[in-house]
């Protein structure tokens, strides 16, 4: 079973589709392709929340359909919770 969707292979965030606990190695699905990733997450992720599919420097853009959300607030590492805490916006 998927626990993490992403829509596009590039994507560095998925959108865990059941809780998720920490140390947990899932498959992340691609709705764009057959693809699929397999990471093992780093922290709890809730329903609903990001998860990082591939790492990041503080700084970088994070890609999530295919367009950019955001900014890694911090160094993001694959298998991150990826918030408010370590994300922020792209527009102010």
């Amino acid at each position: 079973m998927h626990k993490a969707l992403a829509h596009r292979p590039g994507d560095d965030v998925a959108v865990a589709v059941v809780p998720i606990t920490a140390g947990e190695e899932i498959i992340v699905a691609y709705l764009d392709t057959d693809a699929e990733e397999k990471i093992t997450t780093l922290a709890d992720i809730p329903y609903g929340h990001k998860v990082a599919v591939h790492d990041r420097t503080a700084g970088d853009p994070v890609v999530e359909y295919g367009t950019q959300i955001g900014i890694a607030a911090t160094d993001i590492v694959s298998g991150d919770y990826v918030h408010t805490h370590n994300l922020k916006s792209a527009r102010w």
